[in-house]
């Protein structure tokens, strides 16, 4: 069966016009995942899922394969990525490959390396899970039972009850999706119409690993990290 790394690129973002080829370290965002997918020695393919003719020649000259234009319908803000990755698989379908799983890896983590790529794969495939996603860890001061809500003026513990334990080393550890910068999901999942299969297991990243590109800052951001040697 086929591991098929999927980068889904649209062309009509509006929070950073031309996001998914915007640089940052002086390569695309694009380039950047390409490279996290192609150097990783555990994807048999890797599709690039676009709806944009610049978008689709850039991935070309990369050695994405594009065998496929995304539907209008499917390239809008509002498109779900469940369909998103349910059209690929479909497309792969009809043209016989049998896949195993499709790897999600979206543009907009430019420090997503080939190692975390093969590690996810690699985890994936040893617990015979249903669902990969990457995670980072949540900083202490913003676990559950850190947090405040404001009643009628007053301070009170979210959850209820008495103020959580205040020693970092005290706190339950708990985990966010990071953007995901990687999600492994197996085929029959995607079918049954979900991203999150039994069981789902987690692929923790750093904070670094896990920056997200969303709007400009994230990006200026990225960039200077990336220029400044510093990741």
């Amino acid at each position: 069966m086929t591991m098929v790394a999927l980068i889904p690129a649209r062309g009509g973002s509006k929070g950073i016009v031309g996001k998914n080829l915007a640089l940052c370290g002086g390569r695309s965002l694009l380039d950047w995942t390409t490279e996290a997918a192609l150097q990783s020695g555990v994807i048999d393919r890797t599709i690039l899922s676009t709806d944009d003719d610049a978008i689709a020649e850039a991935g070309n000259a990369l050695g994405l394969e594009v065998p496929f234009r995304r539907p209008a319908d499917l390239a809008g803000d509002q498109a779900l990525m469940l369909d998103v990755m349910q059209h690929c698989l479909a497309a792969l379908r009809n043209e016989g490959t049998d896949v195993e799983a499709l790897v999600l890896l979206q543009p907009t983590s430019p420090f997503r390396r080939a190692h975390h790529v093969r590690e996810a794969v690699q985890k994936f495939r040893a617990r015979s899970a249903a669902t990969l996603v990457s995670v980072v860890r949540v900083p202490h001061r913003f676990v559950p039972e850190a947090q405040m809500r404001e009643e009628d003026g007053k301070l009170v513990p979210y959850l209820g009850g008495q103020v959580g334990r205040t020693r970092r080393q005290d706190k339950e550890v708990s985990y966010g999706r990071n953007g995901p910068v990687v999600l492994i999901v197996r085929g029959d999942v995607l079918d049954s119409g979900m991203l999150y299969g039994s069981p789902t297991v987690a692929y923790e990243m750093d904070e670094i690993a896990s920056i997200d590109i969303d709007t400009p800052e994230d990006l200026r951001l990225a960039d200077h990290l990336m220029k400044t040697g510093y990741a």
